[in-house]
């Protein structure tokens, strides 16, 4: 007889992260490391990509969190995560309550029906070799939900994306990238989830389409009461459709706000220098406006700097802190917690800058 499943301990919503009603999704502590093997016959390990180092968040009912950062920041890495395509290092990852990091492949599979994803490239996501209408059909045929009436699902889940139901015997080649990028959409959507992680899910699709698809999630989300975490490095298409903006920088979140507080008001440095850099439609405030940069590379996550991650390229920490302060960078991790700006920000000197 197998022991009996305890129910885990409730998990404290994060102050100050906002969201309305109990978290659909928590996350808290999240560590990813993939380990670095050395070249040769004889291979070992000499270190470690500090990809996730220490994230927490909530996600809400109805809620998009947006997720943000430069390539390499960590951001596919921890959907990949949360969903359990990657295992974490450490940490926890609660779904209604239920831990989902210590499940097995075989207890997760039910709980795929309520958590599923969109990719960023919607042809190398799609099977070449069978039709639309299986490819959204597979996941009920998976689940073993394929049964009478689930061709008329299918059309139905066609119809709802904008979709001919009467193109669902074509392949994937014969539509344009948005097209794929509904049928992908269509698919996440077959099991009816609560939860959809969006893995920049416009960005192989032109300008002229972007929005149409866009305006899309939003209406799946207010029509089947859907939570996003929407994954993007756009702050323009983040500015459009998230409620809250989770802000990453080399593997660790250094803000988290509303987004219109984030895009109004950026407290941290690099918030500040990537809302700068959003052009506006107007080219008289277009050229007036001051623009926050940041030089050098990103520092390699095999050994990131010590303190703050972000000191070796903030500009405040190069011209406006003193010693002592520089010396508190550089030693000390700064935590994720209210600083005074109104909401949690990761810098020790952190200061809110009315930018658009």
């Amino acid at each position: 007889m197998s022991a009996p499943t305890l129910a885990a301990a409730p998990l404290t919503p994060l102050p100050g992260h906002g969201g309305t009603g109990e978290p659909v999704l928590q996350v808290r502590d999240l560590v990813k490391h993939f380990p670095v093997m050395s070249r040769g016959v004889v291979r070992r390990r000499v270190g470690d990509v500090h990809a996730v180092c220490g994230v927490s968040f909530d996600l809400h009912e109805n809620e998009t969190l947006g997720l943000v950062g430069e390539s390499g920041s960590g951001k596919t890495t921890i959907s990949r995560t949360v969903l359990g395509l990657e295992s974490a290092t450490s940490g926890q990852v609660r779904y209604r309550g239920q831990e989902l990091t210590e499940l097995s492949r075989r207890r997760m599979r039910p709980l795929r029906r309520e958590l599923q994803i969109v990719f960023q490239d919607p042809y190398a996501s799609l099977d070449p070799r069978i039709s639309v209408h299986e490819i959204v059909a597979e996941p009920l045929r998976i689940h073993g939900r394929y049964g009478p009436g689930a061709a008329d699902e299918v059309r139905e889940l066609l119809r709802l994306v904008g979709l001919n139901p009467e193109h669902g015997n074509r392949y994937a080649h014969e539509f344009s990238g948005g097209q794929r990028q509904r049928i992908g959409i269509a698919r996440a959507l077959a099991l009816r989830p609560k939860v959809v992680v969006l893995d920049e899910p416009v960005s192989a699709l032109d300008v002229s389409i972007q929005a149409g698809v866009l305006n899309l999630l939003m209406d799946l989300q207010s029509e089947l009461g859907l939570s996003y975490l929407f994954v993007a490095h756009d702050l323009s298409v983040m500015r459009h459709m998230a409620d809250r903006v989770a802000v990453m920088y080399l593997g660790r979140l250094v803000e988290i706000a509303p987004a219109h507080q984030l895009f109004a008001r950026p407290a941290h440095p690099y918030t500040q220098a990537l809302v700068s850099a959003i052009p506006l439609p107007d080219p008289r405030k277009e050229r007036a406006r001051k623009r926050i940069t940041v030089q050098g590379e990103v520092p390699s996550p095999v050994r990131p700097p010590s303190g703050c991650r972000f000191r070796t390229r903030c500009p405040k920490f190069a011209g406006q802190l003193t010693e002592s302060e520089r010396t508190a960078c550089v030693e000390e991790a700064p935590a994720l917690v209210d600083r005074g700006a109104g909401n949690p920000v990761a810098c020790h000197y952190a200061e809110s800058v009315q930018l658009l």
